[in-house]
């Protein structure tokens, strides 16, 4: 098993590693070509295949979880054409790995098997250690005498490292019907990421044409109904996984996942969600245990615990990344002015959890202290917006459309437990952490107060840098609008009834770029031309950072 796998490279990008400190420009890298449907009901317009044809590997290769001496690898097999995702169908199918020095897959430095089942969906992940800190490496899988995309992945720096810098993607929000994942195929042409980070919603849970497409579905998810089983959630995951664009950006960097709700449903907590009816859509016990089953199959992420996504990461001394999961544990959501926000019985994080957090953040010896948050953790009011913008921004938020205030969903709903986390960073002098969120669908540059009705005159304990959605509505698609037009109104407002904001684009639609030094942790935001074109260009829109020892935010007009 050597040079008989393909490579995913682009001849548009570098073959090898950049300098990740240079600052560049890239040239847009077309879309690839539509890919074939491969699940549920359009399972008929999968290319044809003899009942004896060699197994393919349709859905792409993938890594995640970055150590300093491992990586996890991930692929699905397809054995026989009707083995579609969620059918239950298939042989067991024994899958080869390797890893290698080089693209061509000659210097092979690890490789083993593992055997894909019906029981796993055919997803298979090996979990492979003893490699070089700081390296990047290739690999590929062979099943049957068919080879997959080959694809790089990079390791973590050791623990003990002195590191000049780190470049993560970031990304959350992706709807298929919506739109184009063109900010994936953007991130993987830079070819210069340590990693990416997903803050969430990496799937959506809806039928078909109800949720979030300005009234136009652009490309049709599988299943089409709601997604209530295993095999639904395999389906949905599975369709996902057929598109280029995703596809390319994991053949490129290892992923650093956590899940949000739509993985699951909508507003979901620890005992049900805004979008579950119980009985009529089966448990929910049985949903989100089926769910986290296909989450775990699909993706290449480690569960710290079972059933959960909240770990920890280090990347030498120069930052670790906490990971949250604010949904397994968290109670139920409230309704806005009850005054139960401030319940100090409520939980968003759940007791362990939040112990966890304090203490990993308390202990750090690194530099920098990253939390990939999926909800918005700096308050946010919404001051004095116009019914016309307000009623869509309810809509946005899930939250009732009179009399709104604040998102209970977020942790402005948890007040208690955003209390304790940004009262034990200042009362232990803990410095430089970094909140990186997704959920709300726009991008934000914010500092976190202490306490917000008197800031800028108090302190404030952190950071954050919220990315926007990468096809899922915001306010302008709920307006049905020009781009631009809405930001160009709330915004102002926004930030006014919020000073601890320093800019919002609730409007456009894209990614971002953290890049991390000893003196700074900046976020480059990024947007692109349109969701709905899959040739979608993007460019630089604005750039913030944070030095150390601040704790607050600055514009910088110097993107990396």
């Amino acid at each position: 098993m050597t040079s008989r796998y393909r490579s995913t490279e682009s001849t548009d990008a570098p073959s090898d590693r950049v300098d990740t400190r240079a600052p560049r420009r890239r040239t847009v890298v077309k879309a690839a070509a539509a890919t074939a449907v491969l699940a549920g009901p359009l399972a008929a317009a999968l290319p044809a295949r003899a009942a004896d044809e060699a197994p393919a590997f349709l859905h792409g290769v993938a890594s995640g979880d970055p150590l300093p001496d491992g990586v996890l690898l991930w692929t699905r097999v397809t054995p026989t054409a009707d083995a579609i995702p969620g059918s239950g169908r298939g042989p067991d199918t024994e899958v080869e790995w390797i890893v290698a020095r080089d693209k061509a897959l000659t210097t092979v430095v690890a490789k083993g098997s593992v055997t894909a089942t019906a029981a796993s969906d055919h997803t298979v992940k090996a979990d492979v250690r003893g490699l070089a800190p700081a390296t990047d490496y290739w690999f590929g899988f062979s099943a049957g005498g068919t080879d997959s995309p080959v694809a790089r992945t990079r390791t973590a720096p050791a623990a003990d490292a002195s590191v000049a810098g780190l470049r993560f993607g970031v990304a959350s929000c992706a709807n298929w019907e919506a739109g184009y994942f063109s900010s994936y195929r953007h991130l993987a042409a830079r070819g210069d990421l340590d990693a990416w980070l997903h803050l969430g919603d990496y799937i959506y849970e809806y039928g078909t044409g109800e949720y979030g497409t300005r009234d136009t579905v652009v490309r049709q998810h599988a299943p089409t109904h709601e997604i209530l089983t295993l095999a639904d959630y395999r389906t949905r995951h599975g369709k996902y996984k057929t598109d280029p664009d995703l596809q390319a950006l994991h053949a490129k960097a290892p992923v650093i996942a956590i899940w949000d709700d739509h993985e699951i449903a909508n507003d979901a907590w620890s005992g049900g969600a805004e979008n579950h009816t119980e009985g009529a859509e089966g448990t929910w016990a049985n949903r989100q245990a089926a769910a986290k089953q296909a989450y775990f199959e699909w993706m290449p992420v480690r569960p710290a615990l079972a059933g959960t996504t909240y770990r920890r990461l280090r990347f030498g001394k120069l930052a670790d990344l906490s990971l949250l999961d604010l949904r397994s544990f968290r109670s139920q959501q409230v309704s806005v002015g009850n005054g139960d926000v401030d319940d100090p019985d409520r939980t968003l994080t759940g007791r362990a959890q939040l112990d966890w957090l304090k203490a990993g953040l308390k202990a750090s010896d690194t530099t920098w202290r990253l939390v990939g948050n999926s909800v918005m953790i700096s308050p946010f009011a919404i001051g004095s917006l116009s019914a016309t913008l307000l009623k869509p921004l309810a809509k946005l938020l899930g939250l009732p459309q009179e009399g709104l205030a604040l998102n209970t969903d977020q942790w402005d709903g948890y007040t208690d437990d955003r209390r304790e986390i940004l009262a034990h960073l200042r009362a232990n002098a803990i410095r430089n952490t970094v909140f990186l969120t997704g959920d709300i669908h726009m991008a934000w540059a914010n500092d976190v107060p202490v306490d917000a009705g008197t800031y800028p005159l108090s302190a404030s304990a952190a950071t954050e840098f919220v990315v926007t959605s990468v096809t899922s509505d915001n306010l302008d698609d709920l307006v049905k609008v020009p781009e631009g037009t809405v930001s160009a109104i709330a915004a102002p407002v926004i930030k006014a009834a919020n000073r601890h904001v320093h800019w919002v684009d609730t409007d456009r639609h894209g990614y971002g770029v953290l890049d991390i030094t000893a003196d700074r942790a900046q976020m480059d935001f990024y947007v692109v031309s349109s969701r709905t074109k899959a040739d979608a260009t993007a460019s630089w829109s604005r750039s913030y950072r944070t030095r150390t020892g601040t704790q607050k935010v600055e514009r910088t007009y110097d993107p990396v």
